[in-house]
């Protein structure tokens, strides 16, 4: 719930030829503090939140302007946007996923087409709705040694497992990324996050804390699965200290990972970290510390960290014009190859 990140690339939908100029609109504190509030947005009375929509649309809008600008193209050179909005409430056991953003608007704006509610499809299908970055992590990785996992640490994390050959992929959330650390860390200090590890570094882990965070019945469950952002109770850390319940919350993402590799047909002999997660430190070191093989962020084969969930959602607008698989049985549960999107063409 930083901002909006905006992407500009070239795909067929299979292929990614190039990853062009980035964008970063940033979210002001008052509108990220009335998103946060709105635990459950009810479609039967859209009133009372439709003013935070039109907001939202319109940091969108103007992440659009700026990467135009980097980019130095005009709308018409811009065949599609892919516009996935924001994630309020995530329950795919419940059939429900909801992300806010009025996609009309947007293609109405540009005069482009635009691809909006990606996840709705694959959970009305009985999947996961999510991850569905991993097809795009699959392309990008063409070339690069298997097995590999793909790990983005964004609020929730979430990992694509690659192995050998082409078919062989998997994706499911791991667990907590930033989120839990950055509620945290708002909650005791009033900063928005921990800035590279700093606090979490300077403190041991509550092993008790940690254990009671880790007796969830997630960790166990096979995947394909995914996570709300408030999956986890932060009960267990309250009692202690900002830098120790930071140390402790940290741990808590690195062990989710580490557990993940049960799940995995055979373990990653490399790992690529996207996501703003990747800027934490003492949550890099305790990977690499815990996983004994090379971990590193994205930018060592040439990527972009901070954009690849932006690239990712241009590239799967292209797939839902060309009505190809969004989601496959092994990435989210859904029961055969899934397309998905909806496509606003402009009024």
């Amino acid at each position: 719930m930083d901002g909006v990140d905006a992407a500009v690339l070239e795909t067929n939908g299979v292929r990614v030829e190039t990853c062009g100029p980035t964008a970063f609109v940033p979210f002001d504190q008052g509108f990220r503090d009335a998103f946060r509030s709105l635990e459950r947005p009810d479609p039967d009375n859209a009133e009372h939140y439709a003013h935070l929509v039109g907001e939202l649309t319109a940091v969108h809008a103007d992440a659009v302007d700026a990467v135009l600008m980097e980019s130095g193209l005009e709308r018409h050179q811009v065949d599609v946007i892919g516009f996935h909005g924001q994630t309020v409430y995530h329950a795919p056991a419940d059939g429900v996923t909801i992300q806010l953003g009025d996609s009309q608007d947007l293609a109405n704006r540009y005069r482009i087409p635009v691809v909006g509610d990606f996840r709705t499809n694959d959970v009305s299908a009985g999947g996961e709705g999510a991850p569905l970055a991993p097809l795009y992590h699959r392309a990008m990785a063409q070339n690069l040694g298997k097995p590999l996992a793909v790990l983005n640490i964004g609020g929730v994390a979430n990992v694509t497992w690659l192995g050998r050959n082409e078919d062989d992929i998997i994706a499911f959330d791991t667990g907590p990324g930033n989120a839990m650390m950055d509620d945290w860390v708002r909650q005791t200090t009033g900063a928005a996050f921990d800035d590279s590890g700093r606090l979490s570094g300077a403190s041991h882990v509550d092993q008790q804390a940690l254990s009671a965070l880790l007796a969830h019945p997630y960790f166990d469950d096979a995947p394909p699965k995914s996570l709300d952002r408030r999956g986890f109770d932060m009960s267990p850390v309250l009692a202690l200290s900002v830098e120790t319940g930071a140390a402790t919350l940290c741990a808590f993402s690195v062990e989710a990972v580490i557990r993940a590799q049960q799940h995995m047909p055979e373990r990653p002999e490399r790992w690529l970290i996207c996501g703003g997660g990747r800027q934490n430190q003492t949550l890099m070191q305790g990977l690499r510390d815990a996983l004994g093989v090379p971990v590193d962020a994205v930018e060592a084969v040439g990527w972009d960290g901070d954009f690849m969930e932006a690239q990712a959602f241009g590239y799967l607008a292209v797939r839902s014009l060309d009505g190809l698989p969004l989601s496959l049985p092994s990435t989210t549960g859904v029961s055969t190859p899934m397309t998905g999107g909806r496509i606003f063409y402009p009024r």
